[in-house]
């Protein structure tokens, strides 16, 4: 069974860092295409940031310079460090597993379970 678990949510000043862990399981993250999406209240679902199974990352313009996704192979993890962190960036993130590239978004068929960030001072 396919499972992602994310972790590493929290409260966290403006301007303060916090990195989220996406853990997969019954899967190998490098034959996937992993996406971190995230959605505030009363606001759609929007893509963040994006790895390829081939190592290819891509970030939507806001979060440009400051976010960093990243992989362990060995851990069968996917980070997403987020520097400089803006009251704007609020939201629940999720990870998300595709057996197809970063901007088809269709074919994200596995999901974890969200965990909350809140950047408020």
């Amino acid at each position: 069974q396919l499972q992602l678990v994310e972790s590493g949510g929290g409260v966290v000043q403006p301007g303060g860092s916090l990195r989220l862990s996406c853990a997969a399981s019954g899967f190998t993250v490098t034959y996937y295409t992993i996406g971190w999406f995230r959605q505030a209240p009363g606001k759609e679902r929007e893509g963040v940031s994006c790895m390829s199974s081939s190592g290819v990352s891509t970030n939507t313009d806001s979060v440009k310079g400051r976010f960093t996704i990243s992989r362990d192979n060995a851990k069968n993890t996917v980070y997403l460090q987020m520097n400089s962190l803006k009251p704007e960036d609020t939201a629940v993130y999720y990870c998300a597993a595709s057996a197809y590239g970063c901007g088809y978004y269709q074919g994200y068929k596995y999901w974890g379970q969200g965990t909350q960030v809140t950047v408020s001072s």
